[in-house]
Parts: structure tokens; C-alpha cells; sequence
């Protein structure tokens, strides 16, 4: 009988947008949101739990002034073409919520050692609110999907997908593949951002966060086809429901921005998320620090699609 991975919950405090990815050396490697906004992280365990503890270099930090010098969110650590990447957004000190998204490269084995290069921005059709990349390569071609603010659609952000040339440039056309329309999309701001990406069972499944960042934040979800184009829109089929979203009954309040990885056996599917344990919030909700990283396995339907349940609730404290 296969031994299912216990996770106490929350594995690291007040870390949001958490992204683990689990390398080939058998290191699961983790970066996310810090609450002061003004730098990025990298740590690296055996196992998930260990995370909490593990050693924690500061890769980058803010510019004093102008690029990248403000409200630094949502790292991801990818490994590509023999390279460590890191992608974030950042504002500016004089305009703290007009994010842009930027890259910086680590030719380390290990990405906790090493310098950490400014590869620029990723340029997009617009030069508008912009963040949440992520990137994954299908069928020899490597993909790039993000949030950003179309000046011509009334809302926050929406997301797009693009094919790279390289892991910092990406070419045309970008596609519009989602936006707010829900009435769960559309709660205190008209958000979809965050996406992760999973490839199962002759599917490609993307998930995405939505609504504004307190207890209405919530997950939703995108399949297509692995054989379709997934630059045609229609390719795209987007669940009309949350399928992962705030548990009253677990006092877990606004589950998202997620990330995927798996057991340190390789037979079970963990979904990483952040979340809070309790609703009310005082001020705005970007300013709360107790978006705290958590994770529990997942299962899949007999449909063949992700069945991620409810956000568990935390572990007994001492």
C-alpha cells in the first residue's frame, strides 16, 4: 500500500503565492510572496514539511528607485535549458500598482549559491498592469501564461498565453484565454491571475485564482485538449464553478495561487496554495501578512479531471 503524504498545515507562515517545484536532484525548491514586498526568496528541502525550517537565501532585492523598485510579487523558480529563472512582477516606488514582469537567471547547479542575473521585462502587446507569469513546455514548444490588464476590458486582469523564444521573450501572438464573468470571478475586483499548469490524462489543466484577496479569493479552471492549438481560444473550455475555494467548516478563508507538485515518492499529485485562517481582516488584504503557504495531496475524478476538495483544516498547534 502506497504511504500517503501527511502535511501539517500551514507549512510556512506568512508566505502568499507560494511556488514549490520539485527538481531532479530531489530538492523541492520554494519562493514566494514575502509580506514586505521588497525582495525574493529561495529555500530548498528533502521534503515539503522541512521547508519551514530550511535554510533562506535572499536571491534579489528591490531597486531604490524606478524598475522593479516596489511591491515585488509572486516568484516563480523554474528550471530551463540548464538554468535556474526566476519570474516576478514589480512596481515602481511612484506608482506601487503598475506592475510590469521581469526574469533574473542563475547558471548555479544550485540556485541558493550562484549570482542572480536581470534578464529585463517580458514584453507584452501593452505596457499595462501586468503579472503572475508562469511558464510550461508541451509537445517540444515552451509557453508562456500571465495576467494583465487589457486597456480596451473593463476589469483587473485577465490571462493570456504565448509561445517563447526564449525563457525571458516571448513572441506574438498573445491570446486571450480567460477573463472575469463569473459572479465568483468578479467579487471586490474583476480578477483572474495566478495560473498554475497540470498535464494529465490527455488534458492540459490550468488553474487560476479570482476575485479579490480576502476570503472571496478562490480557484477556477481551464482544460484543453493535449492535441489542440492551444493558442486558439476555443481550445479552452473554463468550469463555471470554484473548484477550490473558502471552508467555513476548516476556517480556511481564501484559498489560491497555487502551484503543483508532487509526493517525495512521485505517486501523489500535492496542490500548494496560500490561505488565511480566519476572515475578517482589518485594512486592506494585500497588507495582512497571514497569507500563510499550505498543501495537501489531491486526487482525480473518474472523468479524468483534478479533484482538489476542500482546504484542509490546520494542524493542531502546541
Amino acid at each position: 500500500m502506497q504511504k500517503v503524504e501527511t502535511i501539517n498545515n500551514p507549512v510556512i507562515e506568512q508566505r502568499a503565492d507560494p511556488w514549490v517545484y520539485k527538481h531532479t536532484d530531489g530538492f523541492y525548491y520554494f519562493t514566494a510572496s514575502v509580506p514586505e514586498y521588497d525582495r525574493i526568496e529561495v529555500r530548498r528541502s528533502k521534503t515539503i514539511q522541512g521547508l519551514k525550517d530550511a535554510e533562506t537565501v535572499t536571491a534579489w532585492t528591490k531597486h531604490e528607485s524606478g524598475v522593479m523598485s516596489a511591491n515585488i510579487w509572486a516568484p516563480e523558480i523554474h528550471y530551463l535549458d540548464g538554468k535556474w529563472y526566476i519570474y516576478f512582477a514589480a512596481a515602481r516606488e511612484d506608482a506601487i500598482f503598475d506592475h510590469r514582469m521581469y526574469v533574473i537567471e542563475n547558471d548555479s547547479e544550485n540556485p541558493l549559491e550562484g549570482s542572480w542575473v536581470e534578464k529585463g521585462q517580458v514584453k507584452t502587446d501593452w505596457e499595462s498592469f501586468s503579472l503572475d507569469a508562469t511558464v510550461f513546455e508541451h509537445k517540444g514548444q515552451r509557453y508562456y501564461v500571465w495576467a494583465q490588464r487589457d486597456p480596451e476590458i473593463v476589469g483587473n486582469s485577465n490571462l493570456y498565453i504565448a509561445k517563447m523564444t526564449n525563457p525571458w521573450t516571448i513572441e506574438g501572438p498573445q491570446v486571450l484565454i480567460t477573463k472575469p464573468e463569473y459572479d465568483w470571478e468578479t467579487i471586490g475586483f474583476l480578477v483572474n491571475e495566478g495560473a498554475a499548469v497540470l498535464k494529465r490524462n490527455g488534458k492540459i489543466f490550468m488553474t487560476y485564482s479570482a476575485s479579490a484577496t480576502d476570503y472571496n479569493y478562490c480557484m477556477g479552471l481551464l482544460s484543453a485538449d493535449e492535441d489542440s492549438d492551444l493558442l486558439d481560444p476555443k481550445s479552452w473550455s473554463k468550469s463555471s464553478e470554484p473548484v477550490f475555494q473558502t471552508s467555513e467548516e476548516n476556517s480556511q478563508y481564501g484559498p489560491g495561487h497555487n502551484s503543483f507538485t508532487v509526493s517525495e515518492d512521485g505517486t501523489q499529485d500535492i496542490l500548494v496554495y496560500h490561505g488565511r485562517n480566519y476572515r475578517e481582516i482589518v485594512g486592506d488584504p494585500l497588507w495582512d501578512p497571514n497569507r500563510h503557504t499550505r498543501a495537501q495531496v489531491f486526487t482525480w475524478n473518474e472523468d479524468g479531471t483534478p479533484n482538489f476538495g476542500v482546504p484542509v483544516a490546520d494542524a493542531n498547534k502546541e
